[in-house]
């Protein structure tokens, strides 16, 4: 006698994930240390969070001072403005990696 299958698990994307909405979330930015690149990431921030304040954002130079992570932290309202914002930072020329 086999045992029943089990019931495959129906993921609400709402409910999925572990990040309560609305909530304050930082995003590591990483690219080349050059000019405009800062200005870039804050136009996206704001494309996805209208009230970003660009004062909240934090700098650190690499080792040798080629590189630049920017950490910005918005207002996340849903995983689908997240992934967007991932995708859009994700997809930028300056940009090397998104945390």
């Amino acid at each position: 006698m086999t045992s029943p299958s089990p019931k495959p698990l129906s993921l609400d994307p709402g409910k999925a994930s572990l990040i309560e909405y609305p909530s304050r979330f930082p995003i590591k930015v990483m690219g080349a240390n050059v000019d405009g690149f800062v200005h870039a990431v804050t136009m996206i921030a704001r494309q996805f969070d209208p009230a970003f304040d660009a004062a909240s954002i934090e700098l650190r130079d690499s080792s040798a001072g080629n590189y630049l992570s920017v950490t910005i932290t918005i207002n996340a309202t849903s995983r689908e403005q997240l992934d967007e914002l991932y995708r859009t930072l994700s997809t930028h020329p300056m940009v090397k990696v998104v945390l």
